[in-house]
């Protein structure tokens, strides 16, 4: 069966997005505080959910991607944005 995966071999595309939005918080958010911004908002996940999410272990539905732009208050753009390059030297 042919899996769909991302450049980097991950399936999906939003995971770094997901940990560095995250991690940019003030306060930081942990992984279980995301999923317990999840769980308020009536969607079942655990803190090994998010982790496999933002290692690209797991797959992310429309739904989820929609529910964790919302729990980390930023866009589904923001979320599917493509990795910047790192910057070579001259």
């Amino acid at each position: 069966m042919f899996k769909i995966k991302a450049d980097d071999g991950t399936n999906n595309l939003c995971g770094a997005n997901v940990r560095r939005i995250r991690l940019s918080k003030t306060p930081r958010l942990s992984q279980r505080g995301l999923a317990a911004r999840l769980q308020v908002m009536g969607y079942d996940v655990d803190h090994h959910m998010i982790r496999r999410i933002e290692t690209g272990e797991r797959f992310v539905t429309d739904i989820e991607l929609a529910l964790l732009a919302q729990a980390l208050n930023t866009s589904i753009n923001e979320l599917c944005r493509a990795p910047e390059e790192p910057k070579k030297a001259p």
